[in-house]
């Protein structure tokens, strides 16, 4: 007779395989287990994308006590960590600068404009950290929210 488990369970199951591996982010098969079971749940992508996308195994552990005590996860605001926060704005800043090279070199410009001399105004942040973070972000004044998702590089 097949044994069910609950989400939850399975998940704790895996969170300590991953946690048995010398180098956590090398538990690939467990990661995409995860996403999948997050999935499975009914969680938005945008909460577990960035926690399964850095292999983050302290994420994953507040993310499932959140689960198991939703009330207690409402208490706490998440306040993302410095390092978190450095790393997040060095992902924003490379793909700010992709985003301003692709666009400079498209060859069909308007036949009124001169060209280069546009700039773009904002972009979408890299899906890869949760919202929390750019928020902070626009908090410490590092970046600007200029509405709908899209932030910008503050003004010198």
């Amino acid at each position: 007779m097949a044994e069910t488990t609950t989400p939850l369970a399975k998940l704790e199951e895996l969170l300590a395989a991953i946690r048995s591996y010398d180098d956590p982010r090398r538990a690939s098969g467990e990661w995409k287990q995860v996403y999948r079971l997050l999935e499975k749940i009914g969680l938005t992508p945008r909460r577990f994308q960035g926690i399964v996308g850095m292999r983050d195994i302290a994420s994953l552990a507040e993310l499932i006590e959140q689960l198991r005590d939703p009330a207690a996860a409402a208490e706490s605001p998440q306040v993302p960590s410095e390092e978190t926060c450095r790393q997040a704005l060095r992902a924003f800043r490379k793909r700010a600068m992709l985003t301003r090279l692709d666009d400079e070199s498209k060859l069909g410009r308007g036949p009124l404009s001169k060209g280069a001399d546009e700039s773009l105004a904002a972009i979408t942040p890299p899906v890869e950290w949760p919202d929390d973070v750019w928020r902070e972000l626009v908090r410490q004044g590092k970046l600007r929210s200029v509405g709908h998702g899209l932030y910008e590089l503050p003004g010198p």
